[in-house]
């Protein structure tokens, strides 16, 4: 498995170098509960509401064995996920399936337009090791249907 985060299709690709322990999707419903005098409480299925997932792992400052990329070190993984975040555009985030050299060679368990929620990073030890929680919120282009004048 990889994980990528690209922006402006692809123009800017990050392969994480190190794999997070665990990641988990948060996917749930907008249903909402009425109260209706005949029958009391009802529940109307909504729409799904947007996917989110949060990363924890760390960007090396050094080079490690276990590397799944070593194309950036520490600080320049964190540079380029602000200047993301200042760009206020969405990346995207693929989650593949086996084990891929390049963006392109992934099977994508998820494929997925994100905005970056929240980006929390530090220095825990005397490596150099970035540590961060990424926490990303799928974002969904609007489509308009366009009707005849």
């Amino acid at each position: 498995m990889d994980i990528f985060l690209s922006v402006n299709n692809r123009e800017q690709v990050i392969k994480l170098p190190v794999l997070p322990a665990e990641f988990r999707i948060q996917s749930g419903m907008k249903n909402e509960i009425y109260d209706v005098i005949s029958q009391g409480e009802v529940k109307l299925i909504g729409m799904p509401s947007l996917k989110s997932i949060t990363l924890e792992a760390f960007f090396p400052n050094k080079g490690y064995s276990f590397l799944r990329d070593d194309e950036y070190k520490g600080w320049r993984y964190v540079e380029m996920i602000e200047e993301w975040k200042s760009r206020r555009v969405p990346i995207r985030l693929i989650i593949s399936k086996k084990d891929a050299k390049s963006i392109e060679d992934s099977s994508d368990i998820i494929n997925m337009a994100c905005t970056i929620e929240t980006f929390e990073y530090g220095v825990r030890d005397g490596t150099g090791d970035i540590y961060y929680t990424l926490t990303l919120q799928e974002f969904k282009f609007i489509e308009l249907e366009q009707k005849g004048v």
